[in-house]
């Protein structure tokens, strides 16, 4: 331990008396300092031992010692040494009396003790204690190197909670805690969750200090987060809780503890490298149609996720100005049309609210990490969320990166799938925040979910999540389910630019036709397919004649140049009048 006025004043060799200030002498020395100035407190830090003789004082006048004292101790000396038999044979009393007001400990140096003997003592002893605490520190090393090797992140825990008189606690990517020692204290680290994920937002290495300091009078323990990793993001955290200030055998132990969980939560690049190759290998067994030859190569690594009905989720950056166009177009479209519940945008296509098993973010409360990460969100990011999800779980997650774009595959209503659609939907009540201001444009991730599958129809259900992304990408959502597409209607999708210019072209000559006063040839050719070709029901819907009816549906294919007999052109007219059914 630090050296104190009590160690200096038992301290044989020294001599020292205790002429003032007794209660105070277990206060711990920073250094011994000599001083003869009158006014010395501009050369203090604090915690010092000053040394005088009174060589410029008048140490017998009451007021100027008050003066003296009372600058002293605001400057925080914890002592003073007073050399008798140099200036004055003894201490005077005003001195004395002065101390003794203020608390200061004053003692008395004999003239056989010099002041760098006392300096010495000091030193040696400041010394001692920093080698006690690095000795302590490569011994608290050493066993928490074993309980990493032996008990893995919780034995580690366990024993840094002991080392430091206090608890210990690891997050992970998303700031949820995933082990905690001693057990009570997972609560409490359950608490600092949003201080955790404040410190993920920052570029790594990070730490921050959250709760009472020492010797604030608050009850509450000071802790330490540190973050873990060696990425721009950090993949998990580490919380100290103690009841005071950190000593240097204590730091050791946390920074020791920090170097180990890192290695124990980054993984080595050739190994990452070894299990993506692997898992591209699985996924492109399963996409050939030779699942008994995935389960082969996937082994006990990927083997259960291919057991059970799972779900293939592609992800994707996508410019934010193609979202912003779409949202300004919904707004002046009058926002949700009927049917579409709250947080859908009008023209959104088949997309439809519906019950799912999928608890999503509330859009008007996104997560403070979601609106950080709305500039700059990507695949990594949320293979990174969704990988933390499944090891919580302890499920099985295939994760392989497809150039620009992130393919998952992950068990049917398992929490990583939950992790994926409830940062969609953080992400979605972010953005709309954002969109309102005029900011830079970015990139903005894009997913596609697919329906639940099985290893035999992997290849379908790859088709169906590349059909969700698009979607996604076009609609300016940031995740859609291949189930809302099949759920809704087809006619949605005709609201698409391209699609209208389709119709729009196919339909001019007759609209054309129409305004020259020459006949009612869309109207009719509306009514005449949606009777299915049925010449009375048509004409009976029009107020005319069949026959005048069969010549308006000559008058049509002769001015389109098509045949009405041809199914597929019947098709094309009927989506093309549906498309501008609005117009």
């Amino acid at each position: 331990m630090r050296p104190t006025l009590a160690s200096l004043v038992q301290h044989s060799a020294l001599k020292l008396r205790v002429r003032a200030g007794e209660q105070h002498l277990d206060t711990p020395v920073r250094w011994a300092h000599v001083s003869e100035l009158a006014d010395p407190v501009p050369y203090m830090e604090g915690g010092e031992l000053l040394l005088i003789t009174a060589l410029k004082l008048d140490a017998e006048d009451p007021e100027a010692m008050r003066r003296y004292v009372k600058r002293l101790v605001g400057a925080g000396v914890v002592g003073l040494g007073f050399a008798v038999g140099v200036n004055y044979e003894d201490i005077p009393d005003a001195l004395v009396e002065a101390a003794e007001a203020e608390g200061l400990p004053l003692l008395e140096v004999p003239r056989r003790t010099p002041f760098l003997a006392i300096s010495k003592a000091v030193s040696a002893a400041i010394a001692a204690d920093q080698y006690r605490a690095v000795t302590a520190g490569f011994a608290a090393q050493r066993e928490l190197t074993k309980q990493a090797l032996s008990g893995g992140p919780e034995g580690l825990l366990a024993a840094l909670a002991a080392q430091v008189d206090g608890w210990a606690a690891m997050y992970d990517a998303s700031g949820a805690v995933v082990a905690a020692a001693p057990e009570w204290a997972a609560r409490r680290a359950a608490r600092l969750t949003p201080d955790v994920e404040r410190l993920h937002l920052r570029t790594a290495p990070a730490s921050a200090v959250v709760g009472g300091s020492a010797g604030d009078g608050s009850g509450e323990d000071r802790v330490e987060l540190h973050s873990l990793g060696t990425g721009r993001r950090p993949r998990a955290a580490l919380a100290v809780g103690t009841a005071s200030t950190l000593g240097t055998a204590e730091r050791y132990a946390v920074h020791s503890a920090i170097a180990l969980l890192t290695l124990t939560t980054e993984r080595s690049r050739s190994l990452h490298a070894a299990e993506q190759r692997i898992g591209a290998a699985v996924l492109r067994m399963l996409l050939a149609g030779q699942p008994d030859h995935a389960r082969a190569v996937a082994g006990d690594l990927y083997g259960g996720l291919l057991d059970a009905p799972f779900r293939v989720i592609l992800a994707e950056t996508a410019p934010a100005s193609a979202a912003r166009a779409h949202a300004r177009g919904a707004a002046t479209d009058g926002g949700a049309g009927a049917g579409e519940t709250e947080g859908t945008h009008a023209g959104d296509g088949p997309v439809r609210a519906k019950d799912n098993s999928h608890a999503r973010v509330p859009a008007a409360q996104p997560s403070a990490a979601a609106v950080a990460d709305v500039a700059a969100d990507d695949p990594t990011a949320l293979a990174e969320l969704v990988e933390a999800a499944a090891a919580r779980a302890g499920e099985a997650l295939l994760v392989v990166p497809d150039g620009e774009r992130l393919v998952l595959l992950a068990a049917d209503g398992g929490a990583a799938v939950r992790a994926c659609t409830d940062h969609a939907a953080a992400l979605e009540g972010a953005r709309a925040v954002i969109r309102e201001e005029p900011v830079e444009e970015h990139d903005e991730l894009v997913v596609g979910l697919s329906a639940p599958t099985g290893p035999i129809a992997a290849a379908t259900a790859f088709k169906q999540a590349e059909q969700a992304l698009s979607v996604a990408r076009r609609r300016g959502r940031c995740l859609v389910e291949h189930e809302e597409l099949a759920a809704g209607s087809v006619l949605p999708l005709l609201a698409d630019d391209a699609v209208r210019a389709f119709a729009d072209g196919l339909l001019r000559a007759l609209h054309e036709h129409d305004a020259r006063g020459r006949g009612d040839l869309v109207a009719s050719l509306r009514a005449w397919l949606s009777r299915h070709g049925q010449w009375d029901a048509a004409a009976a819907d029009l107020g005319v004649h069949r026959h005048t009816l069969r010549y308006r549906m000559r008058r049509v294919e002769e001015i389109l140049g098509r045949s009405l007999d041809d199914p597929d052109v019947r098709m094309e007219l009927w989506l093309a009048l549906k498309a501008t059914a609005g117009e």
